[in-house]
């Protein structure tokens, strides 16, 4: 039997939540009054809170200044296109050796139920369903999952959550609404 969240994990995905659907801005500095208020707690579990998305590289904090949301940029985002495109294609060259029946039954499991999934949260456009997150997350996982190489797993992994900022303010901030994700 699991226990229950406690109050700092709990605020915890509701500011994560907040800031990867927009609604703390890019940049946008992260003042300890207001988010105390909004988010009904106390300063010492919203520190708490905080720590743990500045460890995720959602938020930065500076001595005396206290936290603001990352800033996005263009340089940032194609470098880390570029990384992940390199990294994932050699992964991808292992998994497609490596991998056996399992892993591409696995695989097409994975694309059936992204496919089936609806991008935007019904009632919050500007938001990406957590259902079509956590698929897409599994289907790119499955992708790599038959490259027997833990490292480059690991490493792909780790900028695939790197670009889940940019993944996830796409919508609320970007302006191209009719692009076709499945293709």
């Amino acid at each position: 039997m699991g226990t229950a969240p406690t109050k700092a994990e709990l605020l915890y995905q509701r500011l994560r939540g907040d800031i990867l659907a927009g609604r703390h801005r890019p940049g946008q500095r992260l003042r300890y009054a207001e988010l105390c208020e909004r988010y009904g707690t106390s300063m010492g579990v919203l520190r708490e809170g905080l720590l743990r998305l500045a460890e995720q590289g959602l938020v930065e904090g500076e001595a005396q200044q206290g936290f603001h949301v990352v800033s996005l940029s263009a340089e940032d985002l194609a470098e880390l296109t570029d990384a992940r495109v390199e990294l994932e294609t050699v992964a991808l060259r292992h998994a497609l050796a490596d991998g056996d029946v399992e892993w591409e039954s696995r695989l097409l499991a994975a694309h059936h139920r992204l496919a089936r999934s609806s991008l935007v949260e019904s009632g919050d456009p500007d938001r990406m369903s957590d259902t079509w997150v956590e698929q897409h997350a599994a289907f790119h996982a499955a992708l790599l999952d038959g490259c027997a190489n833990r490292r480059l797993k690991a490493i792909a992994a780790s900028l695939r959550e790197s670009a889940e900022l940019y993944r996830r303010w796409s919508l609320p901030l970007g302006d191209d609404r009719e692009r076709d994700i499945a293709a």
